[in-house]
């Protein structure tokens, strides 16, 4: 498996790593400005004429160490063994997100498939679902990861797109298939729970009513004081831990939009009625060692291997609360890796990742997910 990335920044176009001969796939990820740019598409189309490419709208970039604002950043990935195979739905075209889930994963279902790779429009698309849907079908329990498109901290307008301009409502899934091709995958947060447990007492999939019989939204106005002016922003900040009946394990979910009429929050993932929710908030060293534990649990199956390029999605959120020391979540990745892997990302809208102890499919927010690949 061999790679080169491109770097769009500050108006220019940088490369690093020697030309590829045929690379089968490209990921390119950017500002939706800069990724929705028709120069910029043509420009890597121009680079890379046979390629599959990938592209996504982000709140900011990863390439190696660094967290890029205002740019895109573009891996190209060669594989000398391991076929790879594409779908794209969008969800306009779809009856829900759920079924939009099973049809991607049967399009790219087979005997050999071992990995599936999920960019999904971030704000059309109800994350909960989509997963449902991938993971239906999927008795042998392939691993899927990925991440939905961000824009900033915006909740406006996500894209994504496969050898065409990005548009909203897109979803790439992304196939890998043989024994040639070896997948780990890491996913923590580092976010504490506080304050009291409450109840959903209504809720409609991802839209939130009430909590103990109360307006969810003035609830947890309450809490934020001042911060709620700029909502639903700031909601980045303080997260909610999600509990349910069937899985007793928190997940953390974050606001997409708030209704003043309605009372309601719109959040990234479903939010079941009976489930129990807790505010949490984070401190800069527990979201590093959050980092530092995605990447230990990725590559804890290639024993004394390094994997060849890791994929880091992580969340908008994380972003807001490290702000200006952003890149220490990047670099300790980076360091247990190896500096002579290939890392990119972006920071997201959600994240998708099976929880390490089983390998079931879940979304995410607030997380650091990373997916490590190796040809073998």
């Amino acid at each position: 498996m061999h790679s080169q990335q491109l770097v769009l920044n500050k108006g220019n176009w940088e490369t690093f790593g020697d030309d590829l001969l045929a690379p089968q796939l490209i990921l390119a990820m950017g500002d939706y400005g800069k990724i929705t740019d028709r120069k910029n598409f043509d420009f890597l189309r121009e680079k890379y004429p046979n390629a599959n490419l990938v592209t996504a709208s982000t709140s900011a970039d990863i390439r190696k160490s660094q967290v890029l604002e205002n740019s895109i950043v573009a891996t190209a990935l060669k594989f000398d063994s391991t076929p790879i195979k594409f779908s794209l739905k969008n969800i306009g075209e779809a009856e829900s997100a759920f079924e939009l889930g099973k049809g991607l994963f049967k399009e790219l279902e087979a005997e050999d498939l071992v990995h599936i790779l999920v960019i999904s429009d971030g704000i059309l698309v109800n994350g909960s679902e989509l997963v449902g849907g991938l993971d239906y079908y999927n008795d042998k329990k392939i691993i899927i990861t990925g991440g939905l498109a961000g824009d900033g901290a915006k909740f406006e307008h996500t894209c994504v797109g496969l050898n065409t301009y990005p548009e909203d409502g897109n979803v790439v899934a992304i196939g890998f298939y043989g024994k040639h091709i070896k997948i780990g995958h890491g996913c923590q947060g580092g976010w504490d729970p506080f304050g009291p447990e409450r109840v959903i007492t209504k809720s409609d999939r991802n839209i939130l009513y009430q909590l103990d019989n109360q307006s969810a939204l003035s609830l947890y106005k309450k809490y934020l004081g001042p911060l709620s002016d700029e909502l639903p922003g700031s909601a980045l900040l303080f997260p909610l831990n999600l509990k349910s009946n069937e899985q007793e394990e928190g997940i953390v979910r974050t606001i997409l939009a708030v209704d003043e009429n309605q009372q309601s929050m719109t959040f990234a993932g479903n939010m079941p009625q009976g489930g129990r929710v807790q505010l949490m908030k984070a401190g800069f060293e527990k979201l590093v060692d959050g980092a530092a534990g995605a990447a230990t649990e990725s590559i804890e199956s290639f024993l004394l291997d390094k994997p060849d390029f890791a994929l880091l999605i992580s969340c908008v959120g994380r972003k807001l609360v490290m702000n200006q020391r952003i890149d220490d979540e990047v670099e300790v990745v980076q360091v247990i890796l190896g500096n002579d892997v290939c890392l990119a990302g972006f920071y997201s809208n959600g994240e998708i990742s099976p929880l390490v102890s089983n390998r079931k499919c879940e979304l995410h927010n607030q997380s650091m997910t990373i997916t490590t690949y190796k040809e073998i």
